[in-house]
């Protein structure tokens, strides 16, 4: 993964994309007030991500930019503070002090709310398998900075991990953690999305596979959740109890290995 920073090189700036490339195996490459198609063309790479003062974006020549930010991650982690109810942690059945697998990560909105949900005796791992995602979730988790301390903790704690989750969930030991997640690409895209239309251009596209669900069965203790569109038929064929909720377009999927339904 190439790394660069915006027009303006201050030296905070060029030492975090070094630090961030360092982390991740990636290469730094210096700006030179080169615009970013150029940078492309000069490095023969298809993305680059680029360092900026507070955030920090995913530039590809033929998508939109992809710019680092929890969205409704951050309302929901608020609403959860202050003791709401969040249908997806309802769904896993999380609770305080619990270990919870993202299996995948995105942008890390539902890990941050598994984060602040599970608070600081829990433990979050968040997979994701696209490396120009992860690269930028790393970057976000470590330097994201909002007026609420305890949800800026919260991304901090969160373990990321950049690996197939299939090969994740391997991994693990039998009953390892409480709830695994999953929040694959819908296979049919939800047009309407403007936040999720510009992640599609750099996130793992491929259908969740059964041998996931398995092994993901194996490792919970608690319950197996996958999200998807309502009137999916991946609910059915994976083995998802389908938790219906009024006028919803998004809908959970539960398996219930407590019980072993």
């Amino acid at each position: 993964m190439y790394i660069t920073t915006g027009d303006k090189e201050a030296a905070s700036l060029v030492e975090r994309a070094r630090e961030l490339a360092a982390t991740t195996g990636g290469t730094y490459v210096a700006r030179n007030r080169t615009s970013l198609p150029k940078l492309l063309e000069q490095y023969a790479v298809q993305e680059i991500l680029v360092v900026l003062k507070g955030r920090a974006r995913l530039f590809r020549k033929d998508a939109s930019e992809l710019e680092f930010h929890p969205s409704m991650g951050f309302v929901r982690s608020k609403r959860v503070l202050r003791g709401e109810p969040d249908p997806m942690l309802e769904a896993g059945a999380v609770r305080e002090g619990d270990t919870v697998v993202d299996c995948t990560a995105g942008l890390g909105s539902d890990s941050l709310v598994f984060a602040v949900a599970t608070g600081v005796q829990g433990h979050v791992i968040a997979c994701e398998s696209s490396e120009p995602l992860y690269t930028l979730l790393l970057d976000g988790m470590s330097h994201y900075e909002s007026n609420e301390p305890s949800i800026d903790e919260a991304f901090r704690r969160i373990e990321l991990r950049n690996q197939d989750h299939l090969e994740l969930l391997r991994s693990l030991p039998d009953q390892s953690c409480d709830t695994v997640y999953f929040d694959p690409m819908f296979r049919e895209p939800m047009m309407d999305s403007s936040a999720i239309k510009p992640l599609r251009n750099y996130a793992n596209a491929h259908a969740l596979a059964e041998e996931s669900v398995i092994e993901a069965k194996r490792v919970a203790r608690k319950r197996v959740v996958m999200k998807e569109k309502r009137g999916s038929t991946e609910f059915e064929r994976l083995g998802f109890q389908v938790l219906d909720r009024a006028n919803a377009k998004t809908l959970y999927g539960v398996i219930n290995v407590e019980t072993g339904s």
